[in-house]
């Protein structure tokens, strides 16, 4: 299991990421999280914010996947590639955004409930054919899991960035992606 954490010119190669072996797009943007844990639940919060700030083509669909496990499995079916958006306990300073190269084994340690049952959804994915050779894992350092709606303040100045760079990553696949022009009042 290794964590990179991302600096903000990321040069990820689109070419390496279009090369799914499967001839259309088909993405899925999977958030995680428990919202009502603070920093836990930047995964859920982030999906959402990236469908506020943006604009996706039909390729592409998004998930609240919450703290869900096996409910997940259907989301994984006939994917071309999955990103997973998810607080991401690497060891680094909080706010830290981090990419996962191995998604699986890195779920596989199960650091909090909602990944125990990802692990297991994606050695189902695995074992059927239905994870797709691109699988990326994004995620913010926590600084905290204690009660509460809001995200800290590490992991709050660093979500606009993640969001950012999702959104990048969706570009370099292929996906079309704008910016929503919000109305001035």
């Amino acid at each position: 299991m290794k964590s990179n954490p991302i600096e903000s010119n990321d040069n990820n190669s689109p070419e390496s990421s279009k090369d799914s072996g499967q001839s259309f797009l088909n993405a899925l943007v999977l958030g995680l999280g428990n919202i009502l844990l603070s920093d836990e639940g930047v995964g859920v919060k982030a999906v959402k914010e990236l469908q506020d700030r943006y604009d996706f083509s039909g390729a592409v669909e998004f998930v609240d996947g919450g703290t869900m496990g096996f409910e997940l499995l259907p989301y994984f079916e006939g994917r071309s590639h999955i990103i997973i958006i998810d607080a991401v306990k690497a060891g680094n300073a909080p706010g830290t955004i981090v990419k996962i190269d191995d998604p699986p084994g890195y779920f596989s340690s199960k650091t909090s409930p909602h990944q125990i049952g990802l692990a297991d959804v994606l050695g189902i994915a695995a074992m059927t054919g239905d994870l797709p050779q691109n699988i990326a894992l994004y995620g913010i350092e926590p600084k905290q899991f204690s009660t509460g709606l809001q995200l800290s303040e590490e992991v709050a100045q660093n979500l606009s960035h993640l969001i950012d760079m999702v959104a990048d990553e969706l570009k370099a696949i292929g996906i079309k992606v704008q910016p929503k022009n919000k109305q001035l009042s």
